[in-house]
């Protein structure tokens, strides 16, 4: 078998040798560069190396096989399509701190008003893409007689060592990967983690795989998870607090949400002047939650819409919005629509973008306010500046019946944070990243926008009929830009910080009640719960993750999609533990592994009940329960 195998890359021509080794090559160079792979140990580097090998090698035993004439056209082929998987990851990649999904790459009618910010994340240096392919087509050309004289043919006997040799490689890639961390294919969740491991070709087969699947799991749902399910949440802690249950009773809801809005600029100052001013006095009068972090994935925005209004985790690929937008819900504008609230929600943007018009049905509302009911005299990049949206809203609510439930959802200070000279309060940062030094006037419009916004409630007569809650979706400065941010922040973006600037902004403000400060540890999946209790609003058998801000006997914890999750006194990222006091590693890590299983059980029960869509089987199951409490033994 040595021997054959040594005598089959003999006859290999070195074209195709030269193409698998310069693809290995620039998949490891893009890891490092483009996707920020660390190594930690040498386990971990001879996993990586190993991870793309047997993948290409795979694909070129294939070309092999082929009719000789052909054999340089299917090369070439490959080389573009594993290029443009590199580039197009690469580019999401800097954006999104992640790597792209079938279900993301399924999201084409986005595609249109997503121009701006692809563009803006494409660099000259790019070109370096696509050397090895001009190198292999000019080897190709210059060989391309020599090869045909040659006539080389591989026997049956040939190629079974060579596949015989992918497979030995693959299996040993894949044992080692689980030796290094095991339950690898089963925490998928963990993106970073699967293709550092499997390398960036295998893990789009695996999700490829993971799609199909979980298409499935819907046919073979049954209720017997969704009991299992409410099981667990009826073991939940009644999480009332008396002092503030229905604190805000019968008033009009607004929630806005801040476009990318991160926490490190409320209180904080560019060039010397407040980036949120006025945000940073309406704190003194509002509940604020200092360490409240967005926990959404893929989907950004909708992500954060769909836990707000379901208190369930968004899924770790795609978006719910465009995947399980036919599911069944009892979110949180049907549930206020059920108690005689009017629901909409207002955003000057295409009604299909992220299928909202199709899912807001689902979700409950009563209006969608598009672009289609705003005159965009004031455009920016995605649509309606914000000063001219606010103020255009507020028409709107003004003709809307009361008490009613909204949300506006802001644009200006979305990627790439374009905004004309003239609309500036605040001068950019000056960094190496463009982003970060045009994301700080872009924050302070949005704040200016509130400001206006704020002014108008008050002028037309809404302000002391209504709670306001303003809350930042998702982040608006990547990782890719920590450089950037350390020479603002003025310390290391180490993976301790870069958790912590996933916090932002939770102000919730009802006119005439005292402000606090709070430091609570919260997520985006509490909003939901928190809100109905300052409402009065009491909802029996819920199949939610999130808990009452108020209560008094709150645990702390907040899961993100990626696994990571923060308590008062740890941060767990990346396979690492942090302590909070310090930010430095724990040697020992057994405070967080006392929180492993309930966030494994919440991500997981979160997402069967997304992909098998069980909560069309709650009244059954409510129904049931409620039979057995009649007719059986009273409850203890």
């Amino acid at each position: 078998m040595k021997a054959t195998l040594i005598n089959t890359f003999k006859m290999i021509p070195k074209p195709y040798l030269l193409a698998i080794f310069l693809l290995w090559l620039k998949t490891i160079v893009v890891g490092f560069i483009s996707f920020n792979i660390t190594i930690e140990n040498i386990l971990q580097g001879i996993i990586y190396l190993l991870s793309p090998i047997a993948f290409i090698m795979f694909v070129v035993g294939f070309i092999l096989l082929a009719k000789q004439s052909r054999r340089p056209v299917y090369l070439m082929l490959f080389m573009i399509v594993a290029t443009f998987i590199l580039y197009a990851n690469g580019v999401y990649y800097r954006e999104f701190t992640d790597y792209m999904t079938l279900p993301v790459l399924l999201v084409g009618g986005n595609a249109s008003d997503l121009t701006t910010s692809i563009v803006a994340l494409i660099q000259w240096h790019d070109i370096l893409f696509i050397i090895d392919v001009i190198v292999i087509g000019a080897y190709l050309i210059v060989n391309k007689l020599k090869e045909k004289q040659e006539n080389i043919e591989f026997s049956f006997r040939n190629m079974r060592a060579y596949f015989i040799f992918v497979a030995v490689v693959f299996i040993l890639n894949i044992g080692i990967a689980n030796i290094e961390r095991p339950q690898l294919l089963t925490r998928s969740f963990d993106r970073e983690l699967l293709v550092k491991n499997i390398g960036i070709y295998n893990y789009h087969i695996y999700d490829v795989y993971l799609h199909t699947t979980t298409r499935v799991q819907r046919v073979f749902a049954s209720e017997d998870e969704l009991v299992e399910i409410m099981g667990y949440m009826e073991e939940q802690e009644d999480q009332r607090s008396k002092d503030l249950f229905g604190a805000a009773r019968g008033k009009n809801v607004i929630l806005i949400t801040a476009e990318s809005v991160q926490n490190f600029v409320i209180n904080n100052t560019v060039n010397g002047e407040e980036v949120t001013p006025f945000l940073n006095e309406l704190i003194k009068d509002s509940f604020y939650f200092e360490e409240f972090y967005h926990q959404t994935a893929q989907g950004k925005t909708s992500d954060s819409e769909f836990l707000i209004s379901n208190s369930l985790y968004p899924l770790p690929r795609g978006a719910v919005f465009f995947t399980h937008a036919s599911n069944e819900y009892y979110a949180l504008p049907e549930i206020m629509k059920e108690n005689g609230y009017y629901t909409a929600s207002l955003h000057a943007n295409n009604g299909s973008f992220w299928n909202r018009n199709v899912m807001y049905d689902q979700l409950g509302y009563d209006r969608f306010y598009d672009i289609n009911d705003y005159e965009i005299t004031n455009e920016v990049g995605w649509g309606l500046k914000d000063i001219d949206f606010m103020e255009q809203s507020l028409e709107h609510l003004v003709n809307m019946e009361q008490p009613f439930y909204t949300n506006l959802i802001t644009l200006t200070n979305h990627f790439p944070f374009d905004l004309d000279e003239e609309d500036h309060f605040i001068d950019p940062f000056n960094s190496n990243s463009r982003t970060l030094n045009q994301y700080f006037p872009t924050v302070r419009y949005t704040d200016e926008a509130i400001k206006v916004f704020f002014e108008g409630l008050k002028d037309a007569g809404l302000y002391e009929d209504s709670i306001v809650v303003i809350f930042g979706d998702h982040y608006g400065i990547s990782s890719f830009h920590n450089r950037a941010m350390e020479q603002y922040l003025e310390k290391d973006v180490t993976p301790f910080v870069e958790v912590q600037l996933q916090q932002v902004p939770l102000i919730i403000h009802i006119p005439g009640m005292e402000g606090e400060t709070l430091s609570t540890v919260s997520g985006q999946i509490d909003l939901r719960p928190t809100l109905l209790h300052l409402l009065g609003i009491t909802v029996e058998n819920q199949t939610i993750f999130g808990k009452n801000l108020f209560s008094e006997e709150l645990e702390e914890l907040v899961i993100l999609r990626d696994g990571s999750f923060i308590t008062p006194e740890v941060i767990y990222t990346n396979n690492v533990c942090y302590d909070k006091r310090n930010g430095l590693p724990m040697e020992e890590i057994q405070l967080c592994e006392h929180y492993f299983e309930e966030v494994d059980r919440q991500l997981s029960y979160s997402d069967r009940i997304i992909y098998g869509d069980l909560l069309r089987f709650e009244q059954s199951v409510t129904a049931d329960d409620e039979e057995i409490v009649e007719d059986g033994p009273a409850p203890k």
